[in-house]
Order: C-alpha cells, then sequence, then structure tokens
C-alpha cells in the first residue's frame, strides 16, 4: 500500500515526453507512451486538490447484449480489488478525510476523489486500483445486481429520466447512442462477469484515457503518479477522440406517445439534432437555446418577463382564458462526440393544459429566430447567461477537473475561459438565424410524450408548422 513517505521512483522509458503543452495559462497536458494524458491546473490559495480518470467509454461502448456493462462495473468498482478489501477501500478514504465518487455515462466512465495535497498520492493509488484491479467477486456481482435492478425501478419514476432515454432511443434509432446507461432490465440480470472483464479488456486503454487533476497540485507529481499508477496499461489502437467502435450516428426521425392517465403531468421532449462537442457551431447552438430559454410557473417568472415566449406561457391566450399554458419548459442542447440533440422538454398538468397550445408558442418563437425578429440585446443577454454560468460552474477543483477531464476527453484539448468568452462574444445575430434556418428548417424531428397525450398534437403536424416559414 502506498504511504505519504513513499518515494516514487525515477520515470521509466514508457514516459516518452514531459515536454508540457500548455494548451491554456494554468492546464498543463503530457502524454505517456501508452496514450494516457495528464492534464492539471493549479490552483493558488488552497490546500486540497481533486484527481479524476476519464475513461473515453460508457455505454456507447457497448452492444445490445451487453448494455448497462460499464453501469454495472462502476457499482463494483468499490467492492474490493486485489490489493484492498472494500473495507479497506472504505477506511483508506475515512483515514484521509478524502471524497470518492464515480459515474457512468453514454460516453466517459468517470472516478475521482477530494483530498488534501499530502495525501494525492494515496488518492491515485486507490483510483487506479479501483479501475485497473477490481475482483469482480460473484457474490458481490449478485448483491450489486439486485442494487441496479431497484435503482432501474427508481429511475422508471424520474419521467424526465424516462423521456430523455426513449427520445434517445428513437432520435438514433438502432445505434450505441440510443443505448440507456443502466440497460434493460434483463440485461442487468444476465451480465456475468466475463461480461464485465471483457468490456474492461476492450475499453480500458491507455489512450483512451485522461488523468485529471486540480488544486493544490504540481504537473510533475501528477505526471509521475500516473507513470507508477496507470503506466502499465496497453495503448489502444484508436486515438483518444477518435475511438468509439460505432459508426457516425444518424438522426432519425421518430414519434412515441407512451399513454400513462395515472400521472398528474404529461411530459414532451421535442429535438432536432443538435452538435457536438468539437462542432465549430458548439456555442452558438448554446445561445440560441440560451434565447429561448427556461420558464417554470412554480417560480413566478413569465408575467413581466422579457422572453416573448415565456410571457405567452405565463399568461396565457384568449382561446385558454389567459391560462398558464404548461407547468414549465427546459430549452437543451446536449451535445456528444459526433452528434447531439436541441429542443424543448415541457412539462404540462395532464387536467389543465392542452399541450398543443404551448407547442405551438415554442414553434413560433423557433420561427421567430429562424427570421431573424429578435434584437441584439437578446443576444447580448444569452451571451452574458453562457459566461456566467460558465464561471458558476468552474467554483472549486473539482468541477475544474470535470471541466478538464470532459474537454480533454471529447475534444482532444482544453479551452480556457477567456478562450471560451472569445468565442462567445464573437457570436453574431447574423450567426444565430443562419444557425436557426439550418437545423430548424425541413430537418427530421423526434418527439416523445408520456402521460395524457391526447391532446399532444401529432409530429406531422409539428412538422409542418415549423416548415411553414
Amino acid at each position: 500500500m502506498l504511504r505519504n513517505s513513499l518515494k516514487l521512483n525515477s520515470l521509466s522509458s514508457r514516459l516518452i515526453s514531459t515536454t508540457r503543452k500548455t494548451l491554456m495559462q494554468g492546464t498543463e497536458i503530457s502524454k505517456l507512451s501508452n496514450g494516457l494524458t495528464v492534464a492539471t491546473e493549479y490552483m493558488p490559495n488552497t490546500s486540497t486538490a481533486t484527481v479524476g480518470i476519464y475513461v473515453n467509454a460508457g455505454s456507447r461502448a457497448e452492444n445490445v447484449k451487453n448494455n448497462g456493462t460499464a453501469h454495472f462495473l462502476e457499482h463494483l468498482a468499490f467492492k474490493g480489488t486485489s490489493k484492498r478489501s472494500q473495507k479497506q477501500i472504505e477506511l483508506d478514504i475515512e483515514n484521509i478525510g478524502s471524497h470518492l465518487n464515480a459515474y457512468t455515462s453514454r460516453e466517459n466512465t468517470v472516478y475521482y476523489a477530494k483530498t488534501l495535497k499530502e495525501n494525492l498520492p494515496l488518492a491515485v493509488d486507490i483510483l487506479s486500483d479501483i479501475l485497473t484491479n477490481s475482483k469482480l467477486e460473484k457474490n458481490a456481482i449478485e448483491r450489486e445486481r439486485d442494487v441496479i435492478v431497484r435503482e432501474s425501478e427508481e429511475v422508471d419514476k424520474m419521467y424526465d429520466e424516462v423521456v430523455f432515454d426513449h427520445l434517445h432511443e428513437i432520435a438514433y434509432k438502432d445505434q450505441p447512442l440510443g443505448r440507456t446507461i443502466l440497460g434493460p432490465i434483463k440485461n442487468i440480470k444476465s451480465i456475468n462477469r466475463s461480461d464485465l472483464v471483457h468490456y474492461i479488456t476492450s475499453n480500458y486503454k491507455g489512450d483512451r484515457m485522461v488523468l485529471a487533476g486540480a488544486g493544490d497540485i504540481n504537473h510533475q507529481d501528477l505526471i509521475k503518479l500516473a507513470e507508477k499508477y496507470f503506466g502499465h496499461l496497453p495503448k489502444g489502437s484508436s486515438s483518444l477522440v477518435n475511438n468509439m467502435n460505432d459508426q457516425l450516428p444518424v438522426f432519425t426521425r421518430g414519434e412515441r406517445l407512451i399513454e400513462n392517465l395515472t400521472l398528474q403531468t404529461t411530459h414532451i421532449a421535442i429535438a432536432l439534432e443538435g452538435v457536438s462537442w468539437s462542432s465549430p457551431d458548439y456555442f452558438i447552438a448554446l445561445a440560441t437555446q440560451a434565447i429561448v430559454g427556461n420558464w417554470d410557473r412554480s417560480l413566478g417568472a413569465g408575467t413581466n418577463s422579457p422572453s416573448s415566449l415565456a410571457f405567452a406561457a405565463s399568461n396565457g391566450l384568449k382561446e385558454n382564458n389567459n391560462q398558464p399554458l404548461a407547468n414549465s419548459y427546459m430549452s437543451f442542447s446536449t451535445s456528444y462526440a459526433d452528434s447531439g440533440l436541441w429542443g424543448m422538454y415541457i412539462v404540462a398538468n395532464s387536467m389543465e393544459h392542452n399541450p398543443t397550445l404551448i407547442i405551438k408558442e415554442i414553434i413560433k418563437e423557433w420561427t421567430r429566430i429562424k427570421k431573424g425578429d429578435f434584437t441584439e440585446m437578446e443576444v447580448n443577454r444569452a451571451k452574458a447567461q453562457l459566461k456566467a454560468a460558465l464561471l458558476l460552474s468552474l467554483d472549486g477543483s473539482t468541477p475544474v477537473v470535470e471541466d478538464i477531464g470532459r474537454q480533454i476527453v471529447t475534444t482532444g484539448q482544453r479551452l480556457s475561459p477567456e478562450e471560451v468568452f472569445e468565442k462567445v462574444d464573437k457570436i453574431t445575430k447574423d450567426d444565430i438565424k443562419l444557425w436557426a434556418n439550418y437545423r430548424l428548417q425541413n430537418k427530421p424531428i423526434s418527439m416523445v410524450a408520456l402521460g395524457n397525450v391526447d391532446n399532444v398534437p401529432k409530429l406531422k403536424k409539428i412538422e409542418a408548422e415549423l416548415n411553414a416559414m
């Protein structure tokens, strides 16, 4: 076991480059010979650090039969390794007052730890241990199987999760990106140790990983720790970003109405194909989303909102006696390595609201943007919101590590806040109008509705109204 007093060995020949490439002020990036990327950002005036290992593999790296494996592995990572029992892992973390966590997404698996500076070597040791040495014992697999089944049942009660899972399934029909993260119940009940081992050996490659650190951290120190604890990993046959085992995803038109009259609310998601993380239009898509905005009746906003859509949603129309049109709406722009979803999520009261009315207003808003009938003030407000959201999201070493890891594992680089601000500031009204006309005119649409779907307009009607201009 690694102790604080343990002296690190000198770098072996596997480290092909210790030349630090500074892609932004404060962010240093290096690579080991096995392709693993090490990235750090020193943050002054703190004595803590967060370190995370980002694997460019999630549910998208699975197939129909083993869908759910990546998430299953996340559960088993803390259940014991060849070096540590579950109890020992917990004690090692608790004894140094650290925080250890993990999550799985469609494209990534992430393990991270927040700790005091002097305990960073032990934190990296533990991350490596749970990632590469998990015992995957039969008893632990069976225990976690029951836990994951219950988790899946709980997710089924989270209607936004249900709707977006269905939206992915129809928008990326019969494609890896359309699969859920947890996998179907039948897979959860059948995944075995060989499935888990195969996933690890297929995807846990050096060049599919980023070891990111932020806080009171030294780049050269993390390189040495990376070499010691991750340098043994094999190198894959693909680059960090371009390593998905599936074809370029194809966005497909689709409609799914799921009737459930027991629900008090009706949930609707309408999406067109959005942009990838690395798209030149990434920030334009976000600015357009910000102009459309969000609204929630429970917050009391909208009556005096500068947004015409929020005003209509809050104050209603003559045809509904000027009552609110919905409970809430939320614009979204979800990005992946080579595709994305852009659209609107709506929650309406199943008894009070006719979803046709709020959807009609949303189509009006999208059409308004396509026509360029929005002001420079709206553009500037959207840009200010994007920049404020970025700064608020980077408050602390853990979110900074998340930003470093996510950017590098998805795009191969890290943009500094200053570089992001520069890109956002360059967005013009014409950029947004052109983007909207390209993305929102005569393009496939996917829609999912859950609840009382009788008054949800058919997809053909939505398409006809959106394409009428």
